[in-house]
């Protein structure tokens, strides 16, 4: 119930700033908080720890080093995790009742916080609070291992599902020359030969494909249960993920034979309902304008009916790629 505050307020406000803020906003999310249990650990130490008999929980300590910033094979180990475990206990929310602050914000208890230093990444964290756990996220934001981990799931997501090394690398450089700044990255990607020479293989995940038809055909959503059930039959269920890992980012998970159908089906339903209102010749220049290949065009004009038109632009490959 708290994915959709987490995307409007932990991910859209950052997509072109720092990473590292963006980091720190996701971590101390209470939907992250308790996705991952970490209301749940405490320092075996602490106040709380010594008086419940409970220690940590490393669910979010490990997503942070392994989802979110280094990666797999990016330089931590098994004490790294453990150690920034015991740095985050006591980050916590506030519950309904408000005993420590506002009901659903992000809460540091101290009583829950395991004392001393810590030591992650080959460096020291003095204990001070909420303070060493939000040192700790600066620097591995800045790590360059984060930086090719972003710079990758960058290229791979609107380039190729087999990133180019060089391209890469140069978007990599990007975000250490600028602390990690998205804006940086996205421009220094659109900048590049490579986005615009690698053929164009990349399909719309479900969630694009049905936002892109609404604002394509200018409906406001009055009904979202068709984009809703749009997103279940087609293995995209809003914000229900099956893993800590999200959704995949590959063709091989999107454009599979039956998800295509699937896909077509949805494309029919859509022309039937709309297909009399609008040109689909007309949008097909919003689509693709002059990258409209010859085929497209052709298919689209020869259709039999504006219904069928619609539906077939929907499914033409301008569509459904990025």
């Amino acid at each position: 119930m708290w994915a959709g505050s987490f995307e409007r307020e932990a991910i859209r406000p950052f997509v072109l700033g720092r990473f590292g803020d963006m980091l720190k906003a996701v971590e101390q999310h209470p939907a992250m908080l308790f996705f991952l249990d970490n209301q749940q650990s405490l320092g075996p130490d602490s106040r709380a720890g010594k008086n419940r008999n409970r220690g940590l929980n490393e669910n979010l300590a490990r997503e942070i080093l392994e989802l979110h910033t280094l990666g797999v094979g990016g330089g931590y180990s098994q004490d790294d995790v453990t150690s920034l475990a015991r740095i985050i206990t006591g980050w916590t929310y506030a519950g309904r009742q408000g005993q420590l602050g506002a009901p659903g914000t992000f809460v540091f208890n101290a009583n829950a916080h395991q004392p001393g230093a810590q030591r992650v990444m080959g460096k020291s964290y003095e204990s001070n609070g909420v303070v060493q756990g939000e040192a700790v996220l600066a620097d591995i934001a800045r790590h360059p291992s984060t930086a090719k981990f972003i710079a990758t799931k960058f290229v791979r997501h609107f380039v190729a599902d087999d990133p180019p090394p060089a391209l890469v690398a140069r978007l990599a450089d990007v975000f250490g020359k600028t602390d990690g700044d998205l804006k940086a990255l996205a421009t220094a990607l659109v900048d590049s030969d490579e986005a615009w020479k690698a053929p164009l293989t990349k399909v719309r995940s479900p969630y694009e494909f049905l936002v892109a038809s609404g604002r394509l055909l200018a409906q406001i959503p009055g009904d979202p249960g068709r984009y809703l059930n749009g997103l279940n039959v087609l293995g995209q269920p809003l914000w229900a993920p099956a893993g800590p890992n999200g959704f995949p980012d590959s063709n091989a998970a999107w454009a599979a034979p039956e998800g295509m159908k699937l896909r077509l089906d949805i494309s029919a339903q859509i022309a039937s309902r709309l297909a009399d209102t609008i040109d689909p010749r007309d949008l097909l220049e919003l689509v693709a304008a002059d990258a409209a290949s010859m085929e497209t065009r052709r298919t689209v004009e020869r259709a039999e009916s504006r219904q069928q038109a619609l539906a077939l632009l929907l499914m033409s490959p301008e569509f459904q790629r990025r």
